[in-house]
């Protein structure tokens, strides 16, 4: 997927102008979220996993050489393959690669961030092979042509009636909606035939367990497991982040993760691979591949202030806390990863200048702060972020503010840092504003201040300060209202 976050405002807007998509999106806080405050008020030791949660992501990422060495090692003497791949394109070529290689005509795909990341599905189609998404929500997102609003529910902007034209040929507006049971047999009807004659799969990798070589995936239909089962070879594709040293490690993780994304207690399927199927026993592939991608990881790992955001397990609960993701929605972000999580690692793996809006798309209320399971510190990271964008080195493609821009601002402190120089310039900003304000408010002003009068009305500088309108107060008579 290209990224797109230089259209932030612009894709913002259009969510703004859409009661539908607004109306679907309460349901990420009256379901995810509030599912998820029961879920962990119901958690004895809550805090406690937390806690524990980050020490292991912790001390993952600062030894994480060592744990991706175990971990391939150990794939390896399990009978799998690992590919290392520097970049999205890489991984995407050796996967497609691969699927030549070996005569496939199908590939079956289960909810995966990082095959999204690596546009994976399109450059199958675009080589000859069939590619279709088995969880429910990437198949509905990939009939309509779209990439996942959402982290956890990839078509939670979609209404029944969306849905209903996606799935049914025979739905036309009008028509009686089905109910979810219903639609949910129509694409099972239709995904079976698939799982059939799929000859490789690809799957996401919620956690890796280096001392095993194992892979768990987390899913509640089912197309997990079928999809590692069912093929002749399974390709699993992950993030070099999506590590954990042990099983111990992994069953916190697990217990953190499954109650913040969807208030659980535990999902429906827990899969755990560990290679190709075994000459004693039934099921399973005949190969196994991991494929560990990097794609500008390595930013964020060499970046002190950034490097708590590659503690992330993706479960989505700082998108649902958080009121600006519930109103912009997440295509607005123009990147694979949408939400508060979004707004720190896009920036960081595509480029801060193009991408500069996403950590000003905050109001730093601290909510995703205070859900994260693994407490990772968002809101430091976006206010890093917003000073790299405004005052990073001059030599930096990090740097998005223009030379008039912050030229404007230093005029600014400059002024605020001395009584008489505010008072003057407060009366200069009067003095020139006057003429287009009406009964002490602006309608409409001018640029730079353009932006302040779209959505309010912009006050005029008051005639006197705070300092004389005290002043006049003490005077016999004195009044201290300020006339327009």
């Amino acid at each position: 997927m290209k990224p797109e976050t230089t259209q932030f405002r612009v894709k913002a807007a259009a969510t703004l102008d859409n009661k539908t998509v607004l109306q679907s999106l309460e349901h990420v806080y009256t379901g995810f979220h509030e599912g998820r405050l029961t879920a962990a008020a119901d958690t004895p030791n809550w805090e406690e996993l937390r806690t524990k949660g980050k020490a292991i992501k912790d001390h993952t990422i600062a030894h994480l050489d060592y744990y991706l060495g175990l971990l391939a090692d150990n794939v390896e003497k399990n009978g799998g393959h690992v590919f290392f791949a520097e970049d999205a394109a890489e991984a995407r070529e050796h996967v497609v690669k691969l699927a030549h290689d070996r005569n496939v005509k199908t590939v079956i795909k289960s909810k995966s961030m990082v095959s999204e990341e690596m546009a994976l599905a399109d450059a199958l189609i675009d080589a000859g092979i069939e590619a279709v998404e088995t969880d429910l929500g990437e198949y509905i997102i990939q009939l309509a042509g779209e990439t996942p609003y959402h982290l956890i529910a990839p078509a939670i902007h979609k209404s029944r009636e969306d849905v209903a034209a996606l799935l049914d040929d025979d739905f036309k507006n009008g028509d009686p909606v089905p109910g979810a049971d219903e639609l949910t047999m129509l694409a099972r009807a239709k995904l079976r035939a698939v799982f059939e004659r799929a000859d490789m799969s690809v799957t996401g990798v919620n956690f890796a367990v280096a001392e095993s070589g194992s892979i768990a995936l987390v899913t509640n239909e089912g197309n997990g497991r079928m999809s590692t089962s069912v093929p002749r070879i399974h390709v699993a594709v992950m993030g070099m982040e999506k590590i954990v040293p042990s099983i111990q490690d992994l069953s916190t993780m697990l217990r953190i993760l499954i109650r913040s994304a969807t208030g659980q207690r535990i999902t429906s399927y827990i899969t755990m691979v560990n290679g190709p199927r075994k000459p004693d026993e039934e099921e399973g592939p005949e190969e196994f591949h991991l494929v560990i991608m990097n794609n500008g990881r390595d930013k964020l790992l060499a970046d002190p202030q950034m490097r708590e955001s590659l503690n992330c397990i993706r479960c989505g609960a700082c998108l649902n806390a958080c009121p600006v993701y519930r109103k912009v929605g997440g295509h607005a972000y123009g990147w694979v990863y949408p939400g508060p999580i979004g707004s720190v690692v896009s920036p960081v793996m595509t480029g801060l200048k193009d991408a500069h809006d996403l950590p000003n798309a905050s109001s730093l209320c601290g909510a995703c702060h205070e859900v994260c399971p693994v407490k990772i510190n968002i809101p430091r990271m976006l206010l890093e972020l917003r000073w790299r964008a405004a005052e990073g080195k001059s030599d930096s493609r990090e740097r998005a503010s223009s030379v008039k821009e912050r030229m404007l601002w230093k005029s600014w402190r400059i002024g605020m840092m001395g009584r008489r120089r505010f008072d003057l310039g407060a009366r200069i900003s009067r003095w020139l504003l006057r003429p287009m304000s009406k009964r002490g408010w602006i309608k409409k002003a001018p640029p730079p201040l353009s932006g302040w009068t779209t959505t309010r009305d912009f006050p005029l500088a008051a005639s006197k300060s705070l300092k004389q309108r005290l002043a006049d107060r003490k005077k016999p008579g004195g009044t201290n209202r300020d006339r327009p």
